[in-house]
């Protein structure tokens, strides 16, 4: 995903709110931005670090700019923006890069699903049948280890039984892991913050549910994911 223009680069002075954050322009200009997590960002920042940050454009907007990128306590880059993910899965299917999702013809989002009135993220369609995928985005490590959710995520356990159901009915159905992570190495269910999810993820598995995960490269012109890492159940 190109970023045109690139990402302008701040200090990140607090996050709050939930989707407010201040940020410290190198001019020394400080302002409010727009911040589009609605999780906790465990892990993901700490103040007076480096962020970088989108401009819409739009002067009607309330805050115009974006919290796209933040600095972790590690010194690694975590992309906050939820809003990318689902862009950038689909984009890694269209280029060819996740291997493992190639060979259908049609790909649609946001399709309704299942028996708990859910959305599949991405509908891909071809001659071998349909393949559900859900996309999930993580940013929360501990050390190398990729952790979801960073909060108690009663949707995700949701979107888990769902794909379960699919995978019961011999339907391909797969929890993506978009990983807008420098540091994260592995991932796997954040068991002590939703005991729940895990649960839900760990019979998802047994029925058949695939698991994949990517970790992004990210910098200020560009987010793409670039490789594929472990899944640790």
């Amino acid at each position: 995903m190109k970023l045109n223009p690139p990402l302008q680069q701040a200090t990140l002075m607090r996050r709050y709110k939930r989707f407010l954050a201040d940020i410290e322009t190198p001019s020394g200009e400080t302002f409010t931005i727009h911040c589009p997590n609605t999780g906790s960002m465990k892990n993901c920042w700490v103040e007076n670090t480096p962020c970088w940050y989108s401009d819409s454009g739009n002067p009607k907007r309330k805050y115009r700019h974006t919290l796209e990128v933040t600095t972790t306590p590690e010194g690694a880059l975590a992309g906050v923006n939820t809003g990318r993910a689902n862009a950038l899965v689909e984009e890694a299917i269209t280029n060819g890069i996740i291997t493992e999702l190639q060979g259908y013809d049609e790909l649609r989002r946001e399709v309704r699903y299942g028996d708990e009135n859910s959305r599949i993220d991405l509908l891909l369609s071809g001659p071998q049948g349909d393949c559900y995928v859900e996309v999930k985005n993580v940013t929360l490590a501990e050390g190398g280890r990729g952790l979801f959710p960073d909060a108690v995520s009663s949707r995700g356990a949701k979107h888990l039984r769902e794909l379960q159901k699919l995978a019961g009915n011999g339907v391909r159905a797969v929890l993506f892991y978009c990983v807008q992570h420098t540091g994260i190495e592995t991932v796997e269910a954040a068991r002590e913050i939703d005991p729940e999810y895990a649960q839900t993820l760990d019979a998802a598995v047994a029925a058949g549910v695939e698991v994949i995960a990517y970790r992004a490269s990210i910098s200020a012109e560009e987010i793409v994911l670039a490789e594929a890492i472990s899944f640790a159940k």
